[in-house]
C-alpha cells in the first residue's frame, strides 16, 4: 500500500463517526475530476452510510434531481473496522483509510480520481486475507433503471435517465495475496452523457488503458499533477495554518467538482451529494465562477457555456411573460427550463416557494458572469462567443423595467438575495444590476455591429437613458441605499435583540414577524459593493456596511464569505477575519447541519474570493491588475498564487512590503504606484 504523507498542512482528517454524522464524512472526504463524483464512503456497509456516484449535468429527467451512477469503491469486510481514520491528501488527490486496533493486518484502502485521465478512478485495498473479498467491480443503485453486463474480462452497468442519458462505468479488477494479506486492485472508466446513452466502447478503452499502466503510475500522474496545480494556484500562510489548511480544501474541492470540459452545470453542492437536487442557481454565477476564473479558466468558460446552450429556453420564457430578451430561471438542469419547487416544508409548514417567480436578478448575475471572466481573462476569443448573454439579458430588462409619471423607472414584485422579504419593489441590488446589466448589454452591442453600416439592431442609446433612470434608494444624506420601497419602515429590529448569529431568523421568529422587520437572511445592498462597485456611490460601503450588518442573520451559507471580503474592503480586517472563520468551519465541521447533503461549493468559492479580493485587495479594472491589501494582525505575511490575464501570478504580502511575480506581460498597479507593465517582477 502507498504510504501518504500525513502532513497536517495538507491533510484532513475524519475519524470514525457515529452513524448519524457517517454521512458528514462521506461528503467531506468527497473526490471528483473529469465531471464524475464519488462520495468518500466506506467500502463496506455501515450504517448511515449512503455510497453514491454522480455525474455532471446529467439528471434523472428534465426538473429531476441528479442521477446515480454505478458504485465502483464497494468491497466485502468481515468483521467490518471498529474504528477507522480516513485521511484526504489534498497535495496529492487521495483518499486513504485505515483501520485503528483489532488483531491481525489492518485493513487499508487507498483511492483517488484520475485529474490526468477524465473519468478514470482507482482503489487498491488489503486485509486478512480471511476477511477482505472483492465482490462485485460495480454496483447498481437501487433507485434507477440499470444493466449489467461482462465485457472480455470486464465488467459493465449502466443507469438510465428518463430523459434519455445517462451514465455508464465498465470496470476490471486483480486480486492477489502477499504472505498473510489479500490485495484487491480496482480500475474504472466512466463517460455520462445528458441527452442520450452513452456507449461502452469509450469508457472500456479508458479502462484497458489505465490498467496497461498499472496502479503505480496512475498514483505517479495523478501526484505530478496536482503537485502542478498547486504551483500554480495555492495558498501559503504559515502564521494561521488552520486557515491555510481550510483554504487548500476549498481550493481543492472547487477543482474537483468543476468540470472543465464542454458545459458545467454547477450545481449548489456540486458532485458532493444530491442536496437541491444539483440544480443550478445564482450559486454558480457570482460565487462559483469568478473564484475557478482565478483557479481554472476553462472550467469557468465551461460553466457560461452551459448558460449559453440554454438561452433559448430563456428566450422562450422571456416571451411567454410578455418580455423581450431573456429571463435566466431561479433554479436550473437538464433543459433550462425553471425547475425551483412551488413549495417547501419550513419548521413544520408547508410554504409557498416564491423565488422562482420572483428572484430575477439571477438574469442580470448570468450577463455579470460572462462580463467578469471577459475581464479577468483577456477573453476577446470569448467575446462574441458570450455576447448574446449581456445583450438578451438587457434587452429583458429594457421590458421589464416601469417608467412612473416623472419618468422614473421601477422593478415591481421581486425577491432580491434577502430572501426573507417577498413581492417588495424596487429592490436596490435587483435595480442596480438591472442597471448594470442594460449598461453592459449595450457596450456588447454595439461591439457586435451586425451590420456594413456599424449599427447594432438595437437602440443602445434608448438602454443606457433608461439605466440612468432606475430608481435605486440611495440617500445622499445618511449615505445608505434603502433595501427595497418601504424597508426603513419595518421594525427596527436587529439579529442581537433576538440571538447570535448565524441563524435561521425565519425558523426562529416566524415568517411573518421577519417580513415585517429589518432583519435580513443575507448581504443584498452590501451584494452590490461586491460585485458592481463602480455602479454605487463612492464611500457608500461603510455607512452601509454599518447600517445592514446588525440586521443580517447570516441564514445563508453565502452570508459570511461574503461579509468577510466587504469587511476587509472596508479596512477592518480583523472583523473580517472573524467572519471568515465561520464560513471555513461550515462543511469541515458541519455548523449548519447540512453538510450530509452535499458540500456548499459557493461558500468554498467564497473563502477564495475573501482572501484574494479581500485580504489581498486583488481586482482587475480596464485591463490593469490591483492589489490594495488589508491583511489582520493575525497574518504578517500572505503568499497567493493565481491566474489573471492570461498569466499566472504569485503574490508576497508581508507589512507594507507587497512583491508580485508574473510569467508575462501584464498591467499591475501597486499600492502607490501608477499602472505599469510588468514583465516578470514588481514590488514595492
Amino acid at each position: 500500500m502507498p504510504d501518504v504523507d500525513a502532513d497536517p498542512a495538507w491533510t484532513v482528517r475524519v475519524g470514525t463517526p457515529v452513524p448519524l454524522r457517517e454521512r458528514i464524512a462521506e461528503t467531506i472526504c468527497t473526490l471528483a475530476a473529469g465531471g464524475v463524483g464519488t462520495r468518500g464512503s466506506v467500502e463496506e456497509k455501515r450504517s448511515g452510510s449512503t455510497p453514491l456516484v454522480l455525474a455532471d449535468g446529467v439528471y434523472e429527467d428534465a426538473s429531476g434531481g441528479l442521477l446515480p451512477g454505478p458504485s465502483w469503491t464497494g468491497l466485502v469486510i468481515d468483521p467490518p473496522p471498529a474504528a477507522d481514520e480516513r485521511l484526504l491528501d489534498l497535495r496529492t488527490g487521495v483518499l486513504a483509510r485505515t483501520e485503528r486496533g483489532g488483531d491481525g493486518p489492518p485493513l487499508r484502502t487507498l483511492r483517488f480520481a484520475s485529474i490526468t485521465r477524465p473519468g478514470v478512478v482507482a482503489m487498491r485495498a488489503e486485509a486478512g486475507a480471511a476477511r477482505l473479498r472483492a465482490g462485485p467491480a460495480l454496483l447498481s443503485p437501487a433507485a434507477a433503471p440499470s444493466s449489467t453486463g461482462n465485457l472480455c474480462g470486464l465488467r459493465w452497468a449502466r443507469v438510465t435517465a428518463k430523459s434519455g442519458g445517462g451514465i455508464v462505468a465498465v470496470a476490471g479488477q486483480r486480486i492477489g495475496r502477499d504472505h498473510t494479506l489479500r490485495i484487491v486492485e480496482r480500475v474504472a472508466g466512466y463517460v455520462a452523457d445528458p441527452v442520450r446513452q452513452p456507449r461502452l466502447g469509450p469508457a472500456a478503452r479508458a479502462t484497458r488503458s489505465a490498467i496497461a499502466a498499472g496502479f503505480e503510475t496512475l498514483l505517479r500522474e495523478q501526484q505530478a499533477a496536482w503537485q502542478a496545480r498547486w504551483d500554480s494556484v495555492g495558498i501559503d500562510l504559515p502564521a494561521d495554518p488552520d486557515t491555510q489548511l481550510a483554504v487548500r480544501y476549498s481550493l481543492f474541492q472547487l477543482w474537483s467538482n468543476v468540470n472543465r470540459r464542454g458545459e458545467a452545470a454547477v450545481g449548489a453542492r456540486g458532485l458532493s451529494g444530491a442536496g437541491y437536487g444539483g440544480h443550478v442557481f445564482w450559486d454558480a454565477d457570482v460565487f462559483v465562477l469568478p473564484a475557478m476564473v482565478t483557479i481554472d479558466p476553462r472550467a469557468a468558460l465551461a460553466m457560461l457555456r452551459y448558460r449559453l446552450r440554454r438561452l433559448p429556453a430563456a428566450l422562450a420564457r422571456a416571451t411567454a411573460e410578455g418580455r423581450a430578451g431573456a429571463r435566466f430561471p431561479w433554479e436550473s438542469a437538464a433543459t433550462g427550463a425553471d425547475v425551483t419547487p412551488s413549495s417547501g416544508p419550513l419548521g413544520g409548514s408547508t410554504v409557498p416557494i416564491l423565488t422562482g417567480t420572483q428572484e430575477e436578478h439571477i438574469t442580470a448575475d448570468v450577463a455579470w458572469a460572462a462580463e467578469r471572466f471577459l475581464s479577468w481573462t483577456r477573453g476577446s476569443a470569448a467575446r462574441q462567443e458570450l455576447a448574446p448573454l449581456l445583450v438578451e439579458t438587457a434587452r429583458y430588462w429594457s421590458s421589464r423595467c416601469r417608467a412612473d409619471s416623472s419618468g422614473r423607472a421601477h422593478v415591481d414584485t421581486v425577491i432580491g438575495p434577502d430572501e426573507y422579504h417577498e413581492a417588495v419593489d424596487d429592490n436596490a441590488y435587483t435595480n442596480v444590476m438591472a442597471r448594470w446589466n442594460l449598461r453592459a448589454g449595450a457596450a456588447a452591442a454595439e461591439r457586435l455591429s451586425t451590420d456594413r453600416a456599424g449599427r447594432t439592431g438595437t437602440d443602445v442609446a434608448a438602454w443606457r437613458e433608461l439605466a440612468d433612470r432606475i430608481v435605486d434608494g440611495y440617500d445622499r444624506q445618511t449615505g445608505r441605499y434603502e433595501q427595497f420601497a418601504g424597508y426603513f419602515g419595518l421594525e427596527p429590529l436587529l439579529i442581537a435583540d433576538v440571538t447570535t448569529p448565524p441563524v435561521a431568523a425565519d425558523l426562529l421568529l416566524g415568517r411573518d414577524r421577519i417580513a415585517h422587520s429589518q432583519v435580513i437572511k443575507q448581504p443584498d445592498v452590501l451584494m452590490l459593493h461586491h460585485l458592481v462597485p463602480g455602479e454605487v456611490e463612492p464611500g457608500s460601503l461603510v455607512p452601509n456596511l454599518d447600517f445592514y450588518l446588525p440586521r443580517t442573520a447570516h441564514g445563508s451559507s453565502l452570508s459570511p464569505a461574503v461579509t468577510a471580503t466587504l469587511l476587509a474592503r472596508a479596512g477592518r480586517p480583523d472583523d473580517a477575519l472573524a467572519m471568515l472563520d465561520i464560513a471555513l468551519r461550515l462543511d469541515l465541521e458541519d455548523t449548519t447541519g447540512m453538510t450530509a447533503g452535499g458540500l456548499h461549493l459557493a461558500n468554498l468559492a467564497g473563502i477564495w474570493q475573501a482572501v484574494l479580493t479581500g485580504f489581498a485587495g486583488v481586482s482587475v479594472a480596464g485591463g490593469v491588475l490591483s492589489v490594495d491589501p488589508r491583511l489582520p494582525g493575525a497574518w504578517p505575511a500572505l503568499v497567493l498564487r493565481f491566474r489573471c490575464r492570461g498569466r499566472r501570478i504569485a503574490l508576497s504580502i508581508a507589512g507594507e512590503r507587497v512583491r508580485l511575480r508574473t510569467d508575462g506581460p501584464i498591467r499591475v498597479a501597486l499600492p502607490g504606484r501608477r499602472p505599469r507593465r510588468v514583465d516578470e517582477e514588481v514590488s514595492t
